[in-house]
């Protein structure tokens, strides 16, 4: 039985489409990565456009991860962190303290981005029910959010495009609008679009009733819901705003840690905010095990412990909480980053890749391209009338149309509906960022032929 066979008959992933359960055709067997590149079953080698799923940093194929999660696995595999402590997870913690901005300096260890979001999500609420604010329950999102797949953060996730018929937290969560300036009045400056989305944000903690709202929380550049860039000073702004009535501040860094913008976390660096929680995941440990976790204020954590805990356990973790062998790929992670001054390449290489996607923009198919760092979107649209769920079909049927010509010119691309996400490793090179927006163009122009789109 062929590894395709076997998956049709006994696996479901992640965002299985149903209706075609046991069918699949046309989805890559990826069986082995060096550097920025993949290999699929047919030997044909891919660039790896989104970088695993946001994660592979440093690259695959990388021997020092490989060597520090063996020696690792000998010495001590597994180490429960509800009750003893390992050597990994201080050093680890220690690391992630040193670089979080202002007084983050508590680690939370958890398995991945969604138990990050989920479990901070947690330590909020028992915070409020600590401090005599049981009311404090509302949680503010916004619309092309993206959080998670567990209760809690698939609730806060705004992409409607995503939902279909599971159930989420709604009567306590509200969200707003996409600070995306493309899908705004294209009259409006960025000051006016940023002026506008917060008195959006400040109506509905006024509408709520400041007394009830928990916290707000933020993706410091909304990745999965298409690489949006929010105005200059909009997430400052945001984090004003919610402090000045008492509610929490969380940056959901899942994505931009880690090297993403060039920094190992993006909130003060790049946006000029200090929030109370930081999450992160994905790019920790370059993608080779599962990690994640948040950092949290000394300033949140006093005002619950000690003699104000009112002898209360947060109780919440999970059986690979803090793994040692997760926390040293993470070490081994981290020092490849250092020694090969990653982040400094992704500064200087990070303009050249925004400039480069940006020569899309003349194909009649694409009708914007967005980014920062290494990180960019490719948004697509037929220009027609159509709408609903006509407009949602004819998203797919372009986004797919570009993944398979994509495929056929090296590059492996992540199509999210109607828009193509960039993510790839830091150690990508100017060449082959040429090489991947050339697959691009000419994968573009082919679905526009396919299309019958005139030039």
């Amino acid at each position: 039985m062929s590894e395709r066979d076997t998956f049709n008959r006994h696996l479901l992933h992640p965002w299985a489409h149903l209706p075609a359960l046991g069918e699949d055709d046309s989805t890559p067997v990826i069986v082995r990565g060096e550097g920025v590149y993949i290999h699929d079953e047919d030997g044909n080698r891919l660039l790896d456009g989104p970088g695993g799923m946001w994660c592979m940093q440093t690259g695959y194929g990388r021997r020092e991860i490989a060597d520090a999660v063996a020696g690792q696995i000998m010495q001590l595999g597994y180490s429960t962190s509800f009750f003893v402590i390992n050597p990994q997870e201080t050093e680890l913690a220690q690391r992630i303290a040193s670089k979080t901005p202002g007084d983050l300096n508590r680690v939370f260890f958890t398995t991945g981005g969604s138990t990050a979001v989920d479990s901070a999500l947690r330590l909020c609420q028992l915070a409020n029910n600590i401090k005599g604010m049981p009311k404090r329950k509302h949680i503010l999102s916004r619309e092309n959010a993206y959080h998670g797949s567990t209760f809690l953060s698939a609730s806060v996730t705004g992409k409607e495009r995503d939902k279909t018929a599971m159930d989420t937290l709604r009567d306590q969560v509200h969200f707003l609008s996409s600070p995306c300036a493309f899908h705004h009045d294209p009259a409006l400056s960025e000051q006016a679009l940023c002026d506008l989305l917060l008195q959006e944000l400040e109506d509905k903690i006024l509408e709520l009733g400041p007394q009830n709202v928990m916290c707000f929380i933020a993706e410091p550049v909304l990745a999965s819901g298409g690489v949006i860039v929010p105005p200059a000073d909009y997430n400052r702004r945001c984090c004003e705003l919610v402090r000045k009535y008492g509610i929490i501040y969380i940056a959901d860094e899942v994505v931009t840690a880690f090297g993403r913008l060039g920094y190992w976390f993006a909130s003060e660096e790049v946006f000029s905010t200090v929030p109370d929680i930081i999450t992160f995941a994905k790019g920790v440990t370059s993608g080779y095990l599962p990690l994640g976790g948040f950092a949290v204020s000394d300033r949140f954590m006093e005002a619950i412990s000690g003699e104000k805990s009112g002898g209360n356990n947060f109780s919440n973790g999970y059986t690979w909480s803090a793994s040692p062998v997760s926390c040293a790929a993470a070490l081994a992670s981290w020092d490849i980053i250092e020694r090969e001054n990653l982040l400094d390449h992704v500064k200087q290489t990070g303009p050249y890749f925004q400039q480069q996607m940006r020569t899309l923009l003349d194909l009649p198919l694409v009708s914007d391209v967005r980014g920062t760092g290494l990180m960019a979107a490719i948004e697509m649209r037929l220009d027609n009338e159509a709408t609903g769920e006509a407009l949602l079909e004819q998203d797919y049927t372009i986004g797919e149309l570009v993944d398979h010509h994509c495929h056929r010119f090296g590059l492996l691309v992540r199509p999210l509906i109607n828009v193509c996400v960039m993510s790839p490793p830091l150690i990508i090179t100017r060449e082959q960022i040429d090489d991947m927006v050339s697959a691009l163009r000419q994968a573009l122009v082919l679905a526009q032929r396919d299309l019958r789109v005139s030039d």
